[in-house]
């Protein structure tokens, strides 16, 4: 970020990328909600992310956030959203090439106790929800000051 408060956006190609949903939910267990993101194979690095229920549309959200990196193969896991929206031959299931996204959201879950599975620290409102996780991918994938 620079003094003026704008954003220096810079887009890196990438050829591969890992993409997951993480559960978590708002209010109560019945109002789910995903974060939905997509990190560069090589460097670890998030490169898009979206919030919202576990469907096509919501994939096809983070799918256009990804068309400027130019990816040439997504590493999923066998959710059916993955397979319907992406060409068989840019697409590989399995848990070999998704470590690092896995490991991903374990830290997640460590540093947003929001996105644990069995908590009593959870979101009343999404906008609060998606506000703190977005918070904290941007302070730690992007380098952005929160605070200003």
């Amino acid at each position: 970020m620079t003094l003026s408060g704008s954003v220096d956006v810079r887009l890196q190609a990438t050829c591969e990328v890992e993409a997951d949903e993480q559960w978590s939910f708002v209010g109560n267990k019945s109002n789910q909600r995903w974060l939905w993101y997509a990190v560069d194979h090589a460097t670890n690095i998030v490169l898009a992310y979206v919030f919202g229920k576990r469907t096509d549309e919501v994939f096809k959200q983070l799918k256009t956030l990804l068309e400027p990196f130019g990816i040439t193969r997504y590493y999923t896991d066998d959710w059916g959203a993955y397979e319907r929206h992406i060409e068989t031959d840019k697409h590989q299931v399995g848990k070999c090439n998704t470590q690092k996204i896995e490991r991903k959201n374990l830290n997640l879950r460590t540093w947003v106790k929001r996105l644990t599975r069995k908590t009593i620290c959870f979101s009343k409102q999404e906008l609060m929800h998606d506000t703190i996780i977005g918070l904290l991918i941007n302070k730690v994938e992007f380098g952005l000051n929160i605070y200003a």
